[in-house]
This record gives structure tokens, C-alpha cells and sequence, in this order.
């Protein structure tokens, strides 16, 4: 796993549990920016997914 993917997860988990928190406590700022926190994470993630896979297929050549 590289730098990105896991940045992108924790940052996934965060924004979930600040969305989730943000819901339940009603407080709907909250649940918005654990929204965006978690799409951000999300493609950071995927954006690692995709570097690993570059780094995979140049290797195997």
C-alpha cells in the first residue's frame, strides 16, 4: 500500500464517522463536512489504487 491509499482510507473512516455523529446529533454542518471528507478520501484512495496498479504493470513488463 502506498501513501495515498492509506491517507485516502483513514480520511474515508473519518469523514464517516464525523457524517454518522453529525446525523445523529442532528447537527447538519457536521454531516456535511464528513461528507466531503469522506469523498475526498475516497478518491485519494483511488487515486492511490490506480498508482499501484501503473506501478504493477510497468514491473511486470
Amino acid at each position: 500500500m502506498n501513501k495515498d491509499q492509506t491517507g485516502g482510507r483513514v480520511k474515508e473512516a473519518k469523514g464517516k464517522v464525523k457524517e454518522v455523529v453529525g446525523h445523529l446529533v442532528g447537527n447538519k454542518e457536521l454531516e456535511m463536512k464528513g461528507k466531503v471528507q469522506n469523498a475526498h478520501g475516497r478518491a485519494q484512495a483511488s487515486y492511490g489504487d490506480a498508482k499501484a496498479d501503473l506501478k504493477s504493470v510497468i514491473q511486470n513488463k
